[in-house]
């Protein structure tokens, strides 16, 4: 059953369908607001040994979003290196540091201060937005993170990818939806705001499956998602896998429909971040349409607009 202020949000979103993460941005600061990726050379526990040193089956060797970000570089210098180009391209006025690759809650509690100070440091730069595991967020370091909660515009940023063990298995994760949960809930009980990633499309995931793992972000009423198809990366496992033909990849229009299936289902409340994946096209080897990144969005709006549905229509919170 849908609460009051849901019902507005949802009679709201009828002309734009859901909750689109950068007009909510722009509304909140009076500007265009634009993420900066950062790599400030965090590792990560399920590839340095901590935990295992293979890695997610999927994960690129560079980490995640990590193409074009150059590490050797002061995170300062990446900041102002990225607000320029963000301006010419985008007219941004305004910018979040995104700590991205690898595990970014994965050092010291004095490290990772630093590191955050210096992106915050940077003039225009309005907020923190942190990726990291589950599995990396003990209690000094969550505490840390409500620091920044409380003092600027802050994300936590969650890979989970499914809710199904099974899944997180096949992918060596390194730890099961339980880790994630209690990870979720200690965050929310300091307050700070979490958006979670999911991918689509998993090996052995039916379509029932993954609107499961759409309904429990629905039930935990998260406060942001980001979707992501699967792609497949050169020199990943899952790469091989795909090469030897034991990977099924989605066609565009079954990713559209299965996107909307999710978005139907999730919370009026949560904002989306991201609809789609691109994997590096120099690394891409699978599906090469999701290249055309602004084919797929369209696609998906049309296919809301073709439906006659937004966000939340089938939110059963």
């Amino acid at each position: 059953m849908l609460e009051t202020g849901q019902a507005g949000i949802i009679a709201a979103m009828r002309k734009k369908a859901f909750r689109l993460y950068s007009t909510y941005l722009k509304q909140q600061f009076g500007g265009r607001v634009h993420k900066i990726s950062i790599d400030a050379g965090f590792g990560c526990p399920n590839r340095d040994g901590g935990r295992d040193s293979h890695g997610c089956l999927f994960c690129d060797p560079g980490g995640s979003g990590a193409v074009g970000i150059e590490r050797s570089k002061p995170i300062s210098v990446q900041v102002e290196q990225a607000k320029e180009i963000m301006r010419r391209k985008y007219r941004a006025k305004y910018f979040i540091a995104y700590f991205q690759p690898f595990s970014n809650t994965f050092a010291p509690v004095d490290v990772l201060r630093d590191c955050y100070d210096q992106a915050l440091a940077v003039e225009d730069v309005v907020g923190l937005a942190v990726g990291t595991r589950p599995d990396c967020l003990p209690v000094d370091v969550l505490d840390l993170l409500a620091e920044y909660h409380r003092k600027t515009y802050f994300w936590l940023e969650l890979g989970l990818q499914s809710i199904h063990n099974k899944s997180l298995d096949f992918l060596n994760r390194g730890h099961d939806y339980q880790c994630f949960l209690e990870a979720y809930q200690q965050a929310k009980e300091r307050g700070i705001k979490v958006c979670v990633h999911l991918i689509l499309g998993l090996p052995g995931e039916s379509r029932e499956d993954m609107l499961a793992t759409a309904e429990e972000m629905a039930r935990l009423k998260i406060d942001g998602v980001k979707l992501h198809l699967l792609h497949v990366l050169e020199g990943t496992p899952l790469g091989d896998l795909y090469k030897q033909g034991q990977i099924e990849m989605f066609e565009m229009q079954e990713y559209v429909e299965l996107a909307v299936d999710v978005i139907e289902r999730l919370s009026p409340d949560t904002l989306i971040q991201r609809l789609t994946g691109d994997g590096p096209r120099h690394i891409l080897l699978a599906p090469l349409w999701s290249m055309n990144k602004w084919e797929v969005l369209n696609a998906i709006d049309d296919e809301l607009a073709r439906r006659g549905t937004v966000q939340g229509e089938k939110y059963r919170g």
